[in-house]
């Protein structure tokens, strides 16, 4: 199959200059990677296409070759020949991918900053504070750029010399058949430099061990697992980096009172069984600290739930309130006065002549289960 012409496979002109070429052939290369189309061929065969185009293109001589004689001139072995993907060479693949291999996730430019970790503050607050918002005073341990040596790592008058074992780029290559694998220097940790003199104080860290003090304040409405960040409070960065972030876990403690969940709040309300068929009024409290007074109405049944709305807790960030949920549970005494028994004796004699039809309902479905079995 015949080879498409190496202009038109970059998409530029015959007249192009060599910085268009480059623009054209990036763009490609960019698009076409096999980093970032795993499997995909065609993919494959556009991008060594493009490579094969732009390393006739890119240099003088093979492009006077190829102007006047075509493909024709890198075939059977002439000078400068591509001869295909598998047979590329090594050092022109290099020098090709020099301006491009950090797009490609390699890098050759080597890194002059490292970000400092990110740290993690467990803080527990109380459901009163989760409702009206408060204020902490974190006391935590992390690492700050020394201030000997300006977080250099470097002794005071001496500098960080080049690296030797990659020559200062941070990164180091190994040719595996067509592709260049770019790896970090493990001498200098990919920064190029390397410590001659260390700073005494840090002992060529360029960080020390600190504690730290910060005040922060806590909104109203926060929940379990709540994050607050708060930025550049990590740990500092290596070599000029920017510090990390300080993460702080918001946990709400237990109540003796009420339950959460979410912007809701629910607890369960004790009355007697004769409060419960006679009915009556009780104030019950609120997260707020007030009173609410509600009315319990004759015959209510053990659960019954009332509502007040917008009882409970804050929505983070905005002005609604969810709901307090408040449950009725019926107290049975478990030790009764003779008088007591005498009363609820007769009331059960009344209730045995004139029995509540749901009981009555129950039993006699319950006598003809039996005459079945």
């Amino acid at each position: 199959m015949a080879k498409r012409d190496c202009y038109d496979v970059l998409g530029i002109p015959k007249g192009a200059s060599k910085e268009d070429i480059k623009k054209a052939y990036r763009k490609l290369a960019l698009k076409y990677h096999p980093d970032k189309n795993k499997g995909d061929k065609a993919s494959e065969e556009k991008f060594k296409e493009a490579s094969e185009a732009y390393h006739i293109l890119s240099d003088d001589k093979r492009k006077a070759n190829y102007d006047q004689f075509g493909h024709a001139a890198f075939e059977g072995g002439g000078s400068g020949g591509f001869q295909g993907f598998g047979g590329f060479d090594n050092s022109s693949f290099s020098d090709i991918f020099e301006d491009f291999f950090s797009d490609f996730g390699g890098g050759t430019t080597r890194r002059t900053s490292n970000r400092g970790n990110d740290l993690r503050y467990d803080v527990s607050i109380s459901l009163e504070d989760a409702y009206e918002g408060t204020e902490k005073n974190v006391k935590y341990t992390t690492y700050k750029s020394c201030k000997s040596c300006s977080g250099s790592g470097a002794a005071k008058g001496s500098k960080p010399i080049r690296c030797n074992y990659c020559s200062g780029r941070g990164k180091i290559r190994t040719n595996q058949g067509f592709f260049t694998v770019q790896q970090t220097c493990p001498q200098c940790s990919g920064y190029g430099e390397t410590i001659g003199a260390p700073c005494s104080s840090c002992s060529g860290n360029g960080k020390m061990q600190t504690n730290e003090n910060v005040t922060v304040k806590i909104p109203k409405g926060v929940d379990d697992g709540t994050r607050i960040r708060l930025a550049g409070k990590g740990e500092a960065g290596s070599k000029g980096g920017s510090s990390g972030d300080l993460y702080l876990f918001i946990s709400i403690d237990n109540h003796n009172i009420f339950k959460r969940s979410e912007e809701n709040l629910y607890y369960e309300l004790p009355i007697s069984i004769s409060d419960a068929a006679l009915g009556t009024s009780v104030e019950v409290p609120s997260i707020d600290g007030g009173k609410s007074k509600i009315k319990i109405p004759a015959g209510t049944q053990f659960g019954k739930q009332f509502r007040l709305k917008g009882k409970g807790m804050p929505l983070l960030r905005r002005s609604l309130f969810g709901d307090l949920y408040i449950r009725v549970v019926t107290q049975v005494p478990t030790s009764l006065s003779k008088r007591q028994k005498e009363i609820l004796e007769e009331f059960n004699e009344i209730e045995s002549n004139k029995p509540d039809p749901a009981i009555k309902s129950f039993f006699e479905k319950a006598k003809k289960f039996w005459k079945k079995t």
